[in-house]
């Protein structure tokens, strides 16, 4: 369960204009020219209420570029992506910076807004800053919804850990059903929606932009999306910024059980704070005792969901949010609090069904991670795994991620095999040491595989996304780099550290 700076559960057509289909060959490895110029992106003011974004597009430039459906085949079937554009105010631009949020299947046109307003001014002057949908995502078309069920029936789903064979059944035949609807609905489109089809759409955006090299900052996903870039491309590399970072030896099924671990323990950090604010949440004077007052809550869910809505699953992905983000642990303690004392207001102010948006990015997520590896077809294998780790006493993560991968054991492709990463590219590797989604091993491995990166740990942090959280130090670094390519010194394993922050203070006042 990878995805984005945030997942949600179970974890129009945009006013841009249109510019010419791409008609060239891409560039080959080796960096030769291709044949023909590339398009240009035809900017316009993005709308005060776009249809996707809505008002978060303001100040922005809007456009759209079509590419290959099948990079193979250029001249054939194309598709649309659709970006956004920060123009550089400096006298002279640095170039072009992509952006990614993660996923795969998280939207990004409003990313530039981010960045204008909590970077570096004097950086985000000096570049023009793109954010874009990836294929299949957002604004762009065609854009991805499967089986809207799996995610939202229209009721509790059922509890994800399942209490017999019957129960485990039902959920795999959810799961085949939500792939046989993607395959029924997009047979033309999925097998060209795995990263190595990605990573083409990106040199195809650098080449309509005109730039020769391309700088970038991803998270998550993104930055396995950077990373690939980086190995296909190394003489079209920038300043590469990649944010939280994917471990590429676990793409993608042992990387999910990796994060079924890492959750465990995330998740217990948590509940320990809220252990030591006992006197303000009163759910257990321990971490051990706090779990138990969330499995109470769980269980009287599980028998009685919450306004018809919010049953364990629904309880399990609100939490899920926790071990992202420790931003929301005072909001979320005070629901879980809240409701054992049989108030619900709490739990229905921070629950929130999942978006079309948020079926998108399942949809896109699921087809691109079900094409870019080899996923397990035997479910005896699944099903070993998952009840061996809930065994272990990794309870809280292991069968919704479970679930939420499953379409991939019935997905119609075969995926694989993965895209090679490594190389000579130095990108700069952000990672907090404690982060649940994306492993701190991950970053390790990815900085062996470029001798020439630096590696940047955020010490003690464990939220997911570390670039733009509040960390002066971590901000300053990636600031440094992109201004004039300041690196941390080499170093033997990790290359600079900063502290993370205290965790939040907790608060009786209620958020609304």
């Amino acid at each position: 369960m990878l995805t984005t700076l945030g997942k949600g559960a179970l974890g129009g057509a945009a006013a841009c204009l249109a510019a010419a289909t791409l008609t060239s060959s891409l560039p080959a490895r080796d960096g030769t020219a291709a044949a023909g110029a590339p398009p240009a992106v035809a900017w316009a003011p993005c709308p005060n209420q776009d249809p996707v974004e809505g008002a978060r597009l303001r100040g922005l430039d809007c456009g759209t570029l079509r590419v290959p459906l099948d990079h193979a085949r250029p001249g054939g079937a194309t598709i649309t992506l659709a970006l956004t554009r920060l123009r550089h105010t400096a006298a002279r631009s640095r170039g072009v910076v992509l952006l990614n949020r993660g996923g795969p299947g998280a939207h990004g046109r409003d990313m530039p807004a981010d960045f204008r307003a909590a970077f570096a001014p004097d950086v985000v002057a000096a570049y023009d800053w793109i954010g874009f949908d990836p294929r299949g995502v957002g604004a762009s078309r065609p854009a991805l919804v499967c089986d809207t069920s799996y995610l939202n029936p229209g009721k509790p789903r059922a509890d994800t850990r399942p209490a017999s064979t019957a129960e485990e059944n039902a959920w795999r035949a959810r799961a085949r059903a939500y792939a046989r609807d993607c395959a029924r609905r997009y047979a033309r489109y999925l097998p060209h929606l795995g990263t190595a089809d990605w990573v083409r759409d990106m040199d195809a955006i650098r080449a309509a932009l005109g730039a020769s090299r391309v700088n970038y900052l991803g998270y998550s996903y993104g930055s396995y999306l950077g990373a690939v870039y980086a190995s296909r491309y190394p003489g079209r590399v920038g300043r590469f910024v990649l944010d939280s970072v994917v471990k590429p030896s676990g793409v993608w099924y042992a990387d999910n059980l990796g994060q079924n671990v890492a959750f465990e323990k995330r998740i217990g950090q948590f509940f320990a704070w809220i252990a030591r604010n006992r006197d303000v949440y009163r759910l257990g004077g321990d971490a051990g005792a706090v779990r138990a007052s969330y499995e109470k809550a769980r269980a009287r869910l599980k028998a009685r969901p919450a306004f018809g809505l919010v049953g364990p699953s629904e309880l399990d992905d609100l939490f899920l949010n926790d071990g992202y983000t420790q931003t929301t642990w005072s909001r979320h303690a005070r629901a879980l609090a809240d409701y054992l004392r049989g108030d619900t207001s709490g739990l229905r102010r921070e629950w929130k069904p999942p978006s079309r948006l948020d079926q998108n990015n399942f949809a896109v997520y699921t087809a691109t991670q079900c094409r870019d590896a080899a996923w397990p077809r035997d479910w005896r294998v699944w099903h070993r795994d998952s009840a061996r780790q809930f065994r272990q006493g990794y309870r809280f993560e292991t069968w919704g991620n479970t679930w939420y991968n499953a379409p991939c054991a019935y997905w119609p492709l075969t995926g694989g095999p993965a895209p090679a990463v490594g190389g000579t590219a130095a990108p700069l590797l952000v990672q907090a040491s404690d982060d649940a989604a994306t492993p701190y091993d991950g970053a390790l491995e990815t900085h062996r595989l470029f001798p020439n990166s630096r590696l940047l740990v955020q010490a003690g942090g464990g939220d997911h996304g570390v670039t733009l959280g509040g960390d002066r130090c971590v901000d300053g670094a990636v600031a440094a780099y992109l201004r004039d390519g300041t690196l941390p010194p080499a170093g033997p394993g990790v290359d600079a550290t900063c502290t993370a922050g205290p965790p939040p203070a907790a608060s009786r006042a209620v958020a609304h």
